[in-house]
């Protein structure tokens, strides 16, 4: 298809949804929101408000022309100092009085400081007070929450999957700070410490640099505000033996021009997995000091601790073994066994191994890491704005486990289940910069906003690794877990270079149609070694240069007050064979290249109190490798991704809330033969991507009821049918949870005399005791991670 065929496609399908659109955006109306600056978002925040009814088509009075004037942020009168000006508050900076967040900016959609419903893809925001309200306590709950993301919510190594892809091709960000692959990089962590959570849905090179072809996600820390002191805590706990705790402070300090943030959360949760868990401590701070109107700085520090005993997965179990013990509605289908050969036919989830650890008593996870950040911004004229962080981020790792738990169905002895333990450890240090320059401006008349900046890192990357994999074969159930045991190890090495130049324009043809896009060069060189039993191993050490290039091109089109369409081309490109870090001289080196065309609508209405979003995309990946048994890749071709996502929220009284999210995607394999000639996987879908994924919930509060303020709500959630592996033979089933919650808003008591906001919140998870499988590891095909039973929990929160 021409290029001149793709856009006229897209174009069409904008009319069309235009034309669908139109009745209920006629009926929008004005609506203002706050807006904030940090010194971690690329540009300050750009205040978009409801729309104001027009009062002739395509024409509006001249009060309204001023007022959109001083809205619009490429408008000459919306140069970068006027809005450097505004101070932020103390409300979440990825959060605005919207019912999808659609007028926050986020820092992931574009580096032009454009709000999530000017930019021409799909982008959510998860803010502070929504993580709080939907009890969104780590990180892996809440990305779940988010239109079309399905996630592992075992308390163990972290996996991601939207718009068909999964692992590796969702890139996880750190306050916009890329620092490697997600698949060992993204950690569980408490959400107390965040500010916000932003998606960004497709191929996003551009903004995030390599492996994001699904999307990418940004964890963005609470940041300082000006103003008086404000303090917030909570303690919470579970049935299980939880425990969540946090404290947080921010506002102005008495030197004038320095203001704080300093937040410190502790974790403990416990499993439902028989001793199983995960404690972590964050710690989080930042200084922003204003020099002058035109000048700011900031340094900001971060710390966690993180301690698991983690759960490595629950085994697949001929249901002719299981017999009375077999499980329905978990998993379906037959399988030969990748790691031993055995033949297991259907298979099952033994009834009593629900809670059955399978790691050795000794087996461990443990993540320390450390950043420290600092940087600028400085208004050099009207029109020109200089952006400057540099960055440092430690980690060290340790994965000490049994991590293979795998049924022999030909066993004779009375121990089916063989196991096999895993070992390695690492060190991990970037070392970066990210400095970009902001122009406003016009051409031929038309405003115009440029963006260039220059980013760099330099990655030390040492993995010594298990050089021996001791094992055994224990019984299903009533076993002696016993210990790691021996262990000797290899060591790699790798070190990456890399330098991004990037550009990004936005030039406004009319009042309400922008053309958007922008480029990435990025260049960049990886050194690897392995020594093993002290020489190099065949083919080590060896060296590798790439140079992707990668954008975006795109419109949005305001065609109505408050209704938004966009259409957009994306590329990304991403390592082939899964991990920069462990590529070895064997493997093929070329690049993963993805197109993505995605066209959608964006509309506020309703006075302000309802939004909604929609949009269709499709996405191919060539030169795929995918994740086998045995920690192998095989040579998969390409992978098509099509399918199209809805949000709405609602607010139809100040008491009252409706949310919802739906997405549909079809995956499949294409060119995907098999390397010894005995099949084709070409037309099964990958792993862990269900076809739909459901989202809702509601919730009411009583303002006088005669006592105490109470808000009752919902939330339910549908993951449909997915496959465990490419073979596409055993199936993780569909399944529905719902969540029932409770706040009550006490006022101000002798206890906590100095509290101005104190919340006690009940919460039951999960509260049919559904049964389910959450998420499947391709590098280990016959096990399976189960989904948390019901759950029952209590919290109390304070702001003073």
């Amino acid at each position: 298809m021409s290029t001149r065929n793709v856009w006229a496609s897209i174009s069409l399908a904008g009319v069309m949804l235009a034309g669908w659109s139109a009745m209920p955006a006629a009926h929008a109306q004005q609506a203002t929101s706050g807006r904030r600056t940090t010194a971690d978002t690329p540009l300050p925040d750009v205040t978009v408000d409801a729309p104001r009814q027009r009062q002739v088509a395509g024409r509006t009075s001249s009060a309204g022309q001023a007022a959109k004037r001083m809205l619009r942020p490429a408008a000459r009168r919306a140069a970068a100092p006027a809005q450097a000006a505004a101070q932020p508050t103390p409300s979440s900076a990825g959060s605005a009085a919207t019912p999808l967040n659609g007028n926050a900016t986020p820092a992931i959609g574009s580096r032009l400081g454009l709000t999530a419903r000017e930019v021409p893809a799909a982008v959510e925001v998860i803010g502070a007070e929504t993580l709080r309200e939907q009890g969104y306590h780590t990180t892996v709950d809440a990305v779940k929450g988010a239109t079309g993301v399905s996630a592992g919510d075992a308390p163990n190594d972290v996996g991601f999957a939207m718009r068909g892809f999964q692992g590796n091709q969702v890139n996880v960000l750190y306050n916009g700070i890329n620092i490697g692959p997600t698949g060992f990089t993204a950690l569980t962590m408490e959400t107390f410490n965040l500010d916000r959570i932003e998606f960004l849905k497709g191929p996003s090179s551009l903004s995030s640099g390599q492996g994001a072809v699904g999307g990418t996600i940004n964890f963005v820390t609470k940041v300082p505000h000006t103003g008086p002191v404000q303090n917030d805590a909570f303690i919470g706990f579970d049935q299980r033996g939880t425990f969540r705790s946090g404290f947080g402070s921010g506002g102005s300090t008495t030197v004038q021009g320095l203001d704080y943030r300093f937040d410190v959360s502790r974790t403990k949760e416990v499993g439902f997995i028989d001793d199983t868990e995960f404690k972590n401590v964050h710690v989080s701070g930042q200084l922003n000091y204003r020099l002058s109107d035109s000048f700011k700085t900031f340094v900001a520090a971060e710390f966690k601790d993180y301690k698991a005993k983690p759960y490595e997965g629950t085994p697949l179990v001929p249901a002719s073994d299981s017999g009375i013990n077999a499980t329905a509605g978990i998993v379906s289908g037959s399988k030969i066994s990748a790691y031993n050969g055995s033949t297991l036919d259907a298979v099952t989830i033994d009834r009593r191994t629900l809670s059955t650890n399978y790691n050795v008593i000794d087996g461990h996870k443990t993540i320390k890491e450390s950043w420290v950040r600092s940087g600028f911004e400085w208004d050099l004229n009207n029109a020109v704005k200089l952006r400057s962080q540099i960055y440092n981020y430690n980690a060290s790792r340790d994965w000490y486990n049994n991590e293979v738990s795998a049924y022999n169905a030909n066993a004779t002895n009375g121990r089916p289940v063989d196991r096999e333990r895993f070992f390695v450890h690492h060190n991990h240090n970037i070392v970066g910069n990210v400095t970009d320059v902001t122009w406003n401006g016009s051409i031929f008349g038309l405003a115009n906003r440029l963006v260039g900046s220059v980013e760099s890192s330099h990655t030390d990357f040492t993995r010594p690794g298990a050089a021996n994999f001791p094992g055994e074969s224990v019984p299903l159930v009533g076993f002696d877990r016993g210990t790691y045991g021996d262990l000797r190890t290899q060591l790699q090495t790798a070190t990456i270079d890399s330098v991004a130049l990037n550009l990004e324009d936005r030039l406004k043809l009319t009042d309400t149609f922008a053309l958007i896009g922008g480029l990435r060069y990025n260049p960049f060189t990886l050194d690897r070694n392995w020594i093993r039993n002290g020489a190099e191993r065949s083919g080590f050490p060896y060296s590798k240069s790439w140079q992707p290039l990668t954008g975006r091109i795109g419109y949005t089109w305001e065609a109505l007050p408050g209704t938004t369409f966009y259409s957009q081309y994306a590329t990304a490109t991403d390592i082939s064979a899964d991990s920069i870090f462990i590529l070895t001289p064997t493997q093929n080196l070329t690049l993963s290249d993805s197109r993505s065309y995605e066209t959608g609508v964006k509309q506020l209405l309703w006075n302000g109190r309802a939004e909604w979003t929609f949009s269709a995309f499709d996405i191919e990946r060539n030169n795929v490798y995918s994740a086998q048994a045995g920690q192998q890749l095989n040579l998969a071709g390409k992978v098509k991704s099509q399918g199209i996502e809805v949000a709405a929220a609602v607010r139809p009284t100040p008491e009252s809330k409706l949310w919802g999210n739906v997405a549909y995607v079809r995956a499949r394999y294409a060119d995907y033969d098999l390397a010894d000639g005995s099949g084709s996987f070409s037309g099964n879908t990958p792993p862990n991507i269900p076809a739909v994924i459901i989202n809702g919930g509601a919730s009411y509060r009583f303002p006088n009821p005669g006592w105490w303020p109470v808000e009752l709500g919902f939330s339910v959630r549908h993951v449909g049918d997915r496959w465990s592996t490419d073979a596409n033979t055993v199936k993780l089933l569909a399944y529905t949870t719902a969540d029932l919650f409770a706040f009550v808003d006490l006022p101000k008591v002798p206890l906590f005399a100095t509290a101005t906001s104190t919340r006690l919140a009940f919460r039951v998870r999960n509260v049919t005791d559904k049964r389910y499988a959450a998420w499947s590891d391709p590098f280990y095909p016959d096990q399976i991670f189960l989904g948390a039973p019901r759950t029952y929990e209590v919290e109390a929160s304070f702001k003073f």
